[in-house]
């Protein structure tokens, strides 16, 4: 345990190492005073009530909330402005879901984020709990998009769908009929292509943020490597079967799914790694011949966390199980007095740890560990003890 508790302090310790830049923007007071300044780009994945900024990257940060200023911006990234609303909070968990299809309203002031701006105009509101979104009008403030769950029976479920027709009344085009917005469904890919729709019919100039900044959401990288792994059985019965392999090195050969996730500044993803890997070993001791051939596909998920140094830098720590598909499985231990006890290897998953180093999203290494497992779990009077270290190479396909 001694290892894997050093790893996690050390991994904590990384946590100053992480970089949020402040990057070109504004505000807006309340006297209507536009000040160019460095916001802090938190790439927030709920609606911010703060920001913070600096006049220049020598200045000392400041926070402005949601009573000082009345829209904040970065530049070519993200926009937020303030509105008074009526916003339904209605929940979308079935245990908390209720038999009224009309939604419950609170006026509530909020920042806004600003998805399309043009003559149709949407926004999002985002937290935890809920989802909404908002649309602005030359006829029409700022007024939510009407969608909400609810139970037709304990059995059942409806949705209010207010939304389609919120669209089909106020974004008159011939490009939008009612075959465009029968099946649209509440979300914002799909809202924004509607309303960029809208815009483009009205021959209007329109800011699709969505697409200001283009996000790298899906890695594939090819991972060979050096694992470094050590056995060792033991049997409770007759302990002159009790075999320590020792430590090999081998090959291993991986293909990493990296899947980013779209806020906080693409810091956390989520990876899948099919990887080749065996393990083969004979041990001659007194009366004693014991060998292992072990080879399997392990197939880790986890999480990652990137830690930036620069533009061309980052530190990522993984946290992983794996499961394995256990391809050669054999054990055997052949005793000159005693009988062969030939034995199967059946693996069950694990967990694994790794830090790592990327360079230009190209070129990776990474250091993982891999924690105990006992490869003879289903035999009664056998355990054993299966660990590695690996050393892993990447190189990023797209």
């Amino acid at each position: 345990m001694k290892k894997p508790l050093l790893l996690l302090l050390f991994i904590l310790s990384m946590h100053s190492y992480s970089q949020i830049n402040f990057e070109k923007g504004y505000f807006i007071d309340n006297n209507d005073k536009k000040t160019e300044c460095l916001i802090k780009n938190l790439d927030w994945r709920n609606n911010p009530n703060e920001f913070e900024y600096k006049l220049d990257l020598e200045d000392q940060s400041q926070k402005i909330n949601i009573t000082q200023s009345k829209e904040f911006g970065i530049y070519n990234v993200s926009k937020y402005v303030r509105q008074t609303v009526n916003i339904d909070r209605s929940r979308t968990i079935l245990s908390e879901l209720d038999y009224d299809k009309s939604p419950k309203f609170n006026e509530e002031k909020l920042f806004l984020k600003v998805l399309i701006e043009g003559k149709a105009n949407l926004y999002q509101y985002e937290n935890s709990d809920i989802s909404r979104f908002f649309f602005k009008t030359d006829n029409t403030p700022i007024t939510q998009l009407i969608w909400k769950s609810y139970k037709i029976s304990d059995t059942e479920i409806g949705e209010n769908n207010t939304f389609r027709n919120q669209i089909y009344t106020e974004l008159k085009c011939e490009s939008i009929n009612i075959q465009s917005v029968k099946y649209l469904n509440y979300k914002k890919t799909d809202l924004s292509k509607i309303f960029a729709k809208y815009n483009q019919c009205q021959n209007s100039e329109f800011t699709n943020f969505e697409t200001t900044q283009k996000k790298d959401l899906f890695n594939l990288t090819i991972r060979p490597g050096i694992k470094s792994s050590t056995y060792s059985a033991q049997n409770d019965i007759m302990s002159s079967y009790n075999t320590n392999f020792g430590n090999k090195i081998g090959f291993r050969l991986g293909v990493e799914a990296e899947f980013i996730m779209p806020f906080n500044k693409n810091k956390w993803a989520i990876i899948l790694e099919p990887t080749y890997q065996s393990y083969k070993a004979e041990k001659l001791q007194e009366n004693m011949t014991s060998k292992v051939d072990y080879s399997s596909i392990e197939i880790p998920i986890g999480i990652r966390h990137y830690f930036f140094l620069n533009n061309n830098s980052k530190i990522f720590i993984n946290g992983q199980y794996a499961l394995d598909l256990t391809l050669n499985k054999d054990a055997s231990f052949k005793s000159t007095n005693g009988p062969v006890n030939e034995l199967k290897i059946e693996s069950p998953g694990s967990f694994a740890f790794g830090l790592g180093y990327n360079y230009q999203k190209r070129y990776s290494a990474e250091i993982r560990m891999g924690l105990s497992r006992d490869l003879l779990a289903k035999y009664s009077a056998w355990s054993s003890d299966y660990k590695s270290v690996s050393l892993i190479f990447g190189y990023t396909l797209f």
